[in-house]
């Protein structure tokens, strides 16, 4: 199973290259505000590369609750557990 650590790696690279930006480093307390161009537009191309990247597919409640990076972590746990 892929560590918290190491999905937020990951995570971190995929935002980095959608906003072109390779300084981006995620934590899970991290909010979209906390990071300079990550407008609704670059949210929903985060949320399709990470669903394409694990093979999972978070419903629109889900997309529209997340709070935080580590709110996507935990569904995306979830969503690979099954």
């Amino acid at each position: 199973m892929t560590t918290d650590s190491e999905i937020l790696v990951a995570m971190s690279r995929t935002l980095g290259d959608i906003l072109g930006d390779e300084s981006i480093v995620l934590t899970a307390a991290t909010r979209r505000s906390d990071v300079d161009g990550w407008d609704s537009f670059a949210y929903i191309s985060f949320i399709a590369a990470i669903e394409m990247q694990y093979s999972v597919k978070f419903g629109v409640a889900d997309v529209e609750s997340f709070e935080d990076v580590g709110a996507i972590v935990r569904r995306l746990k979830g969503l690979r557990d099954k």
